[in-house]
């Protein structure tokens, strides 16, 4: 055999580990425009395609944290909806009692934020100090919040009471300059997906540029060798899951908003599965110690095209989940070919 041969293949597998999310996004990008043509390149579907998966991606960057820590955390989806029901009851309860709309619906979005954040710190404590595993105390987690958020509405639906301003949150945006929509009017970058950019962005600064975010990976790579080098372990991940249920809150409050009302039984449901799957496409590794978080971004691309080619093509939405999970799998058995 060519001694060269296998520096080769440790070449190719470093490289796809590196840029094959990138190759398939490429992919995926032509066979849609192939599939779609003008109307997949129109500037409005990528409006569409952003906000749509944006509270997903705002998901996906905090549970690319989670993951990196080694953990795991099958709550998100439960979150979104125990927060949205606690923001919005108490904006409906401030509104009732004539507090003005500005006010109620601020303090409305701060309880929402909280209510995640709190959560998200429940999880940590019960995986730091309880020492339950990430997987049972999340999913632990999957049940309770979304039984909870079911109590609070009776299993129904709870609808703003805001006249405008809390709806103009989930339906504004940001113009962007040169462009034009159908009706000749300014295409806008909605709101929610400004905030995903925003938020990528920090999370990719801090997890490659921060102590924290060194202290993140090297908890993840080897959490004996990250104690024996002063990291404080159980610090880092209680931060980690805080921060998730943190950005739990602010999909939550996007979400609501943009629909105007929280359906206790079908809001966050199945948004582990997107969240976890972006990640992995994006190249994070189950096993801890190596991710990153533009990779994640690309990969909430790449699930919104795959539904997008699904939902263009007559599949049914009841087969949808099947890819994505088969898309997990794959991304997963990649990462680890790509390691042996």
């Amino acid at each position: 055999m060519n001694p060269r041969i296998p520096s080769m293949l440790r070449a190719s597998q470093r490289a796809l580990e590196m840029w094959g999310v990138i190759v398939a996004f490429v992919i995926l990008f032509a066979v849609s425009t192939f599939n779609q043509g003008f109307d997949f390149l129109n500037p409005e579907n990528f409006r569409a395609l952003l906000n749509s998966n944006a509270p997903v991606g705002i998901l996906a960057v905090g549970m690319t944290l989670v993951i990196i820590s080694a953990g795991i955390d099958l709550s998100v989806g439960s979150m979104v909806v125990l927060a949205a029901a606690i923001g919005m009851t108490t904006m409906n309860s401030l509104i009732d009692s004539g507090t003005s709309e500005l006010n109620a619906v601020l303090l409305g979005g701060a309880v929402t934020i909280l209510a995640g954040t709190v959560a998200g710190t429940f999880n940590g404590v019960l995986v730091v100090f309880g020492r339950i595993a990430p997987f049972i105390a999340t999913l632990g987690g999957l049940a309770a919040f979304r039984s909870m958020s079911l109590a609070i509405a009776d299993a129904g639906e709870i609808r703003s009471q805001s006249a405008t301003i809390f709806s103009a949150l989930g339906r504004g945006g940001v113009p962007i300059p040169g462009l034009l929509n159908a009706a000749g009017k300014p295409l806008t970058l909605s709101y929610s997906t400004v905030i995903f950019f925003v938020i990528a962005i920090i999370a990719q600064w801090f997890l490659s540029r921060s102590r924290f975010g060194r202290q993140l990976v090297a908890v993840g790579a080897n959490e004996t060798a990250a104690r024996y080098a002063g990291i404080s372990v159980s610090w880092v991940r209680l931060r980690v899951y805080s921060i998730m249920g943190l950005l739990a809150g602010i999909a939550a409050l996007v979400q609501s908003s943009r629909m105007n009302s929280v359906s206790t039984s079908q809001l966050g449901l199945g948004s582990e599965l997107d969240a976890i799957a972006a990640v992995v496409i994006g190249g994070t590794t189950l096993r801890g110690g190596f991710g990153r978080v533009w990779g994640t971004v690309v990969g909430v691309l790449i699930l919104g095209m795959i539904t997008n080619i699904l939902t263009i093509s007559g599949v049914s939405p009841y087969w949808q989940g099947a890819v994505k999970g088969a898309v997990i799998v794959l991304a997963v058995l990649v990462q680890r070919s790509s390691r042996e």
